[in-house]
């Protein structure tokens, strides 16, 4: 099951279509859906979330905490909104792309995809390609 909730005015539209197309990608990457929680929230509440329990003191636009019991997925993923608003600016998309983006990327590192080498962020980036096509053909 994939709950929203938002720790700011933020409300997500097409929660439905959202999870249908969360639920699909999981799927498709061969794995199973569990308990997922997506938190919308600013930049104060992630960055202490990202001091308080990965020790970086930086801004940034998504946290996940991987909860997963082997092909099952369960965790939280912490999203800012200020962030995803400005990083839709800085790479002239949408902020709804932007945020579908995000999400999908919190899912896909639950599948085991990573994005600290140049390689692995290249795959991540194809595969949240992929994914936001998706979406927009559903």
């Amino acid at each position: 099951m994939i709950d929203f909730f938002s720790e700011t005015d933020f409300d997500l539209k097409n929660t439905s279509e959202i999870s249908k197309w969360i639920s699909g990608v999981i799927t498709a990457e061969d794995f199973e859906e569990g308990d997922i929680s997506v938190v919308f929230c600013d930049d104060a509440f992630l960055h202490k979330l990202n001091v308080e329990y990965l020790k970086h003191d930086t801004l940034t636009d998504i946290i996940s905490f991987d909860y997963s019991l082997g092909k099952q997925i369960h965790g939280e993923i912490y999203i800012s909104v200020e962030r995803v608003r400005e990083n839709a600016l800085t790479y002239s998309v949408s902020f709804e792309e932007e945020l579908h983006r995000v999400i999908i990327h919190g899912i896909l590192h639950y599948c085991g995809y990573k994005d600290k080498s140049d390689n692995d962020s290249s795959l991540m980036r194809t595969k949240e390609n992929e994914a936001l096509a998706k979406l927009s053909t559903a």
